[in-house]
């Protein structure tokens, strides 16, 4: 009952996604006569994205109150986010070209799959728009990204949380979250449509696909766990790091696999952390900031992501693109992460590049495998946060903090008694 009261909301959404396919692999006229179903959840969501985006990012960083109080931890932290997550997505990346998420080749409905374009375009594409205007559309969210930071960090020069836009932002920001949570509770629904629809069009055998990409996604992320996690642990705190950091992860793994919220497992890390002997100025800004930017697991999505829609519509993917791919999945997990309802901008940014023709197809597809693979995800995002911790204290306190740390246990216990 516990599982159900905290996943009451996945759990929906499967159903809805399970009786679509019963739906329309069962009665294909019916199927596809509910599309419209998965139509409005997809364009309500299409028409709150870009001011959620916006007001969102630009709202985080105008209300920063102290833009220098990073140094030396805040520095090694997000270096280390960067690195482990562009670790995540080339084993992913791996994975799915020994492992092809996709058994065949699917007939898409809406225009034709063109070549993808240069990495010049892509570059370009990637960080700008021509025109103000183009900047409010769902085809140019990374842009928009680049320009709310801008925006942020310009609030921040005219005087940062004190100012009335800074104010006005976060309200915004606050109103338009409460509407993005009313729409979400009708994907369940949204998703019943749209499956229906999509096994009536494509048939049952993509249901096969989706499966096996599930299967693939939840191994990798309990190996990346039990394989790399031990790996960090080690080189951050020296020689039995690894026992340790097993002894205490279980904690923080279940709290964020079962509520899906790296924020709401802050808590149960700071707890682990202490009691590992981590310094308390090292967690306070290892954790929290890793709530919001550590995320190997979105990462590791991300690739998911690219490489199922990849094959979806035939297109062969290479390690070229396979490398604007992980720059995408970093970037997406990293910068976008502290977005309330961020992975859905994932996806969007994922499709606008590389599937702009197809993107009605190719982002509620997406964002399906994205919701389904939250609970690992989170999982490994936020079970990382506390692995991150072993790295950024051997920088700030030495290779031998974790012994100092036992030794200091030990004396006090000797005290005691």
């Amino acid at each position: 009952m516990k599982f159900l009261k905290n996943n009451w909301f996945i759990v929906c959404m499967l159903t809805g996604i399970v009786l679509g396919c019963i739906v329309g692999g069962i009665w294909p006229a019916f199927g596809l006569k509910i599309e419209f179903l998965g139509t409005l959840f997809v364009n309500m969501m299409f028409c709150v994205v870009v001011p959620m985006v916006f007001c969102s990012i630009s709202s985080a960083i105008a209300n920063m109150k102290n833009m220098k109080r990073a140094g030396k931890i805040m520095g090694t932290t997000i270096a280390t986010f960067l690195v482990t997550a562009a670790i995540s997505g080339v084993l992913m990346y791996i994975v799915c070209r020994i492992f092809p998420l996709v058994s065949g080749q699917y007939t898409v409905s809406e225009g034709e799959v063109g070549d993808t374009l240069g990495w010049q375009d892509m570059i370009v594409n990637f960080f700008t728009k021509p025109d103000f205007t183009e900047l409010l559309s769902r085809r140019a969210i990374l842009p928009l990204i680049v320009a709310a930071v801008l925006f942020g960090f310009g609030i921040q020069m005219a005087g940062g949380p004190e100012t009335k836009t800074a104010k006005i932002l976060e309200d915004l920001t606050n109103c338009i979250m409460k509407t993005v949570k009313l729409i979400t509770y009708y994907a369940p629904i949204g998703f019943f449509g749209f499956f229906a629809y999509l096994v009536a069009t494509y048939g049952p055998e993509l249901i096969g696909d989706y499966s096996r990409t599930l299967i693939i996604y939840y191994l990798m992320s309990f190996a990346y766990m039990f394989i790399f996690f031990p790996i960090y642990a080690r080189f951050g705190g020296g020689k039995g790091a690894a026992k340790v950091m097993f002894s205490k992860l279980f904690r923080p793994a279940a709290v964020s696999f079962g509520t899906c919220s790296s924020v709401a497992t802050i808590p149960t890390n700071m707890e682990v952390a202490e009691e590992t002997g981590i310094h308390k100025d090292v967690t306070d800004i290892v954790l929290p900031l890793g709530a919001t930017m550590h995320m190997d697991g979105s990462s590791m999505s991300a690739i998911v992501k690219v490489a199922f829609l990849f094959g979806i519509f035939g297109m062969d993917f290479s390690t070229g693109k396979a490398l604007i791919a992980i720059i995408v999945a970093v970037f997406s997990s990293v910068a976008m992460s502290g977005i309330p309802g961020g992975g859905g901008t994932g996806e969007l940014v994922i499709c606008t590049i590389f599937f702009p023709d197809q993107l009605a197809v190719a982002y509620p597809i997406a964002l399906a495998i994205g919701n389904l693979v939250d609970p690992p995800a989170t999982m490994v995002n936020s079970a990382g946060d506390y692995v991150v911790s072993f790295i950024v204290s051997r920088y700030v306190d030495g290779k031998d903090w974790l012994q100092k740390a036992i030794a200091k246990k030990r004396e006090s216990k000797a005290i005691e008694q």
